[in-house]
């Protein structure tokens, strides 16, 4: 069942900000922030790093730092190479 709510403008510009991709839905986003809620209410110290740790690696993405899972696999001699 789909559901339209209504936000500030403000509001959906913040939630952009948690997108790590163009095409993330907005149901994605909302969920990774209530993942990242509740883990910081159980464990405020362990989600304050992964937290960080999250802006890091968008940061990385964002720069286009990464490696493809083709990239990966070569690397750790999971697929063959050409």
């Amino acid at each position: 069942m789909e559901t339209t709510i209504r936000i500030n403008p403000e509001t959906k510009t913040k939630l952009d900000e948690f997108r790590q991709y163009k095409n993330e839905s907005y149901d994605e986003v909302v969920r990774k922030i209530i993942v990242i809620a509740k883990t910081c209410e159980k464990e405020p110290k362990l989600s304050q790093k992964t937290i960080q740790e999250i802006k890091e690696a968008r940061e990385r993405i964002k720069k286009g730092e990464f490696y493809t899972e083709e990239e990966a696999k070569k690397i750790l001699r999971l697929s063959k190479s050409p």
